[in-house]
């Protein structure tokens, strides 16, 4: 009996065969992907996030004719971010794990490991300080007010050196239009019919694409429904904008 089982654990075709490498590749979509899966991840968030930073930009420079819609843009950016901090964390976590696969695909440069924490943290200030100033209203301008732009004039020009310091390599490598075309390939294969006909991928689909889209519709959704949940907290600020822009026009 002893032998027959360990007959059948060492023979992946028989019946009943616990192979090690069957259960790794049937590990939950989730888990799936590795660093390549990762990096997709991280990538495609980081092209949804400067489309929606650079509409938060164009709030900013029309701020008193487009208020709304950068506190609402605001909140919406709070899901995407928490999503890419979460990939990058991973990574970081994993790479000082000493976990094999992560360790081979190496550290980013050390400037940007330095700014990573950063950046983090000047991230985390801008949006706080944005949501309690509005939960707050006009009457919290001051001292919150001041961190808050301070924060984010600090956060922009360490961002602007963060995709300065990747962008050489981006360039030279292509790499992220080809991410995100073969990240698009699977999502196609995912769900048929899906904008045409996916192309065969060159190195073989990478695990997980499912849960990678559902990560980063679930990250816009749960910033989608933040915005629409505090839509009421908007009237004491686009209303105080009103009335400002009025009063300088008649005069």
């Amino acid at each position: 009996m002893a032998s027959d089982a360990a007959h059948r654990r060492r023979d992946p075709g028989m019946p009943g065969t616990t192979d090690p490498a069957e259960s790794v590749r049937r590990r939950p979509e989730l888990l799936a992907g590795g660093t390549e899966g990762n990096e997709r991840l991280t990538v495609v968030t980081g092209v949804l996030l400067i489309v929606l930073l650079a509409a938060l930009g164009v709030t900013i420079v029309f701020i008193g004719r487009l208020l709304w819609w950068h506190l609402f843009l605001g909140l919406v950016l709070i899901g995407p971010v928490a999503l890419k901090v979460a990939s990058t964390g991973y990574r970081f976590a994993r790479y000082y794990a000493a976990e094999p696969r992560y360790r081979g695909k190496g550290p980013p440069p050390p400037v940007l490991r330095a700014l990573g924490p950063v950046l983090v943290g000047l991230t985390a200030i801008v949006f706080a300080t944005g949501v309690v100033l509005l939960l707050l209203g006009p009457s919290s301008r001051g001292t919150v007010l001041l961190i808050h732009k301070v924060s984010f004039i600090c956060w922009a020009v360490v961002t602007a050196i963060h995709i300065a310091g990747h962008l050489p390599e981006l360039v030279r490598s292509n790499r992220v239009s080809r991410q995100v075309r073969a990240e698009f390939d699977d999502l196609r294969s995912l769900v048929p019919g899906f904008g045409g006909a996916a192309e065969p991928p060159v190195n073989g689909p990478i695990a997980g694409s499912g849960a990678r889209w559902l990560s980063v519709t679930t990250a816009v959704v749960l910033g989608l429904v933040l915005a629409i949940s505090l839509l009421p907290e908007f009237s004491a600020w686009t209303a105080g904008a009103a009335l400002f822009h009025h009063q300088h026009h008649v005069h």
